[in-house]
């Protein structure tokens, strides 16, 4: 893997009040990759419409587990570890909110230039079941010729 990637990050939430066809949020943005002791961490800035500055972006992958640390305009850590509940604060310019992130699976595949991950989670808002969801991550190199959308 090179140290210029291309990173997608396609999510969806199911709740019980659903209707229709669902559309799935999706962000594709350039970012640094790199591994260390046996850990990869990718890194990148998001710009949040409406607010000045960045949040920078950290995603930590290891077995059974995926971390996401946000600083800057909204911040939090996150933590997803399969079959365990973890709860977090998630601080945003409206205020903060306490986040429960059941993880009940956790895949990353991963190839030379290329690591697929998914995740499926319960996602609970101030204790009270909010939504099931998943997040599909593809990090690829950006020299790659097999870039593709998570799918």
């Amino acid at each position: 893997m090179t140290k210029e990637v291309l990173v997608t990050i396609r999510g969806m939430q199911f709740t019980k009040q659903e209707e229709g066809d669902l559309e799935p949020i999706e962000v594709i943005m350039a970012g640094d990759y790199y591994r260390k002791n046996n850990k990869h961490y990718v890194i990148y800035d998001e710009v949040i419409e409406g607010f000045d500055g960045t949040t920078r972006n950290i995603i930590k992958l290891q077995e059974d587990c995926v971390d996401i640390i946000k600083k800057g305009v909204a911040n939090v850590h996150m933590t997803f570890e399969k079959n365990k509940k973890n709860v977090t604060c998630y601080d945003t310019p409206y205020g903060s909110l306490m986040l429960g992130i059941n993880a009940k699976n956790i895949d990353i595949h991963e190839e030379e230039d290329d690591i697929q991950v998914k995740v499926e989670y319960a996602l609970e808002l101030n204790y009270e079941h909010l939504a099931n969801c998943n997040i599909r991550m593809a990090i690829q190199s950006k020299e790659s010729s097999k870039f593709h959308i998570c799918s």
